[in-house]
């Protein structure tokens, strides 16, 4: 039975001084608090070593021409000195306009694509028009300024075409983004750019930089262990964009470049010589 003041039933309860100490005492029990970050740093053995210090390999360019955009990217999946993959798609098709190339963590480089894909899409049912390349770059860069210092691995270009013509950007996971006519993004970036700096030319035809684009990606995967597996090259241009090559192996253009340069290199040749 429920026992109650009749003169104050109905009436907003007043509570006394000691229902109020008791209330203010009261603690609820909660999930603690995690730091996203925490999670994700190196997880470490008792004696100190690290378990999951692994090193992203990759080599991915892009430059600007008079023909559009080039993208050329190679396809090795690495962890430290283990190779986990060489077919690896480091071009993310976003949309029929807009490309994006991945380097550092695979699966942060996927996921945020596929995420940026999304957004993109849905900017274009609500708007009847679509996202400019700036824009989804800038996108982008938001998402990764308020995911600094939680341990995302990215580093990666975003090339499309608009309204206003072809444009090619670059963002990282410290939330820098760079509107540029060349980059190269991975372990492998140091060679592509050398050879990017000795050849380039803006007036370049559309053959040239496929060629130049293969044979950067080709000399980064001869000096880079973490590069390697295909090339695939993409072109970016007023309509779209273009699949150009879908995988042309990097041993393949090995023997086709020491042929070019009269070295011996295939195992005929040195079958010849030896009998």
């Amino acid at each position: 039975m429920i026992d109650f003041d009749p003169s104050t039933f109905g009436l907003a309860h007043t509570y006394q001084k000691e229902d109020k100490d008791e209330i203010n005492t009261l603690k609820m029990p909660s999930a603690p608090q995690v730091i996203y970050r925490t999670l994700n740093g190196p997880t470490q053995t008792n004696g100190g070593n690290k378990l999951n210090n692994f090193k992203h390999g990759t080599t991915t360019l892009g430059f600007v021409f008079k023909e559009g955009i080039l993208l050329a990217v190679d396809s090795r999946a690495s962890m430290g000195s283990f190779l986990s993959s060489e077919q690896v798609r480091k071009v993310i098709e976003i949309n029929e306009y807009l490309l994006g190339t991945m380097a550092g963590g695979a699966a942060d480089c996927q996921y945020w694509l596929a995420y940026l894909a999304n957004h993109c899409r849905t900017y274009e049912l609500k708007n009847g028009s679509k996202l400019s390349v700036a824009a989804a770059s800038k996108f982008l860069q938001g998402i990764l300024i308020g995911y600094k210092n939680s341990g995302l691995s990215m580093g990666c270009m975003i090339a499309g075409s608009d309204l206003s013509g072809q444009h090619l950007y670059y963002i990282d996971n410290d939330g820098m983004r760079l509107k540029g006519d060349i980059f190269s993004v991975g372990s492998g970036s140091t060679y592509a750019y050398g050879v990017l700096d000795n050849h380039y030319r803006y007036e370049m035809s559309l053959n040239e930089a496929v060629e130049l684009g293969i044979r950067a990606i080709y000399h980064a995967t001869h000096r880079d262990t973490a590069s390697g597996g295909v090339v695939r090259v993409y072109h970016i241009h007023q309509n779209g964009w273009t699949k150009v090559h879908d995988g042309i192996d990097v041993v393949d253009l090995h023997y086709q470049f020491a042929q070019q340069k009269g070295l011996v290199g295939d195992g005929d040749e040195a079958k010849q010589r030896l009998f």
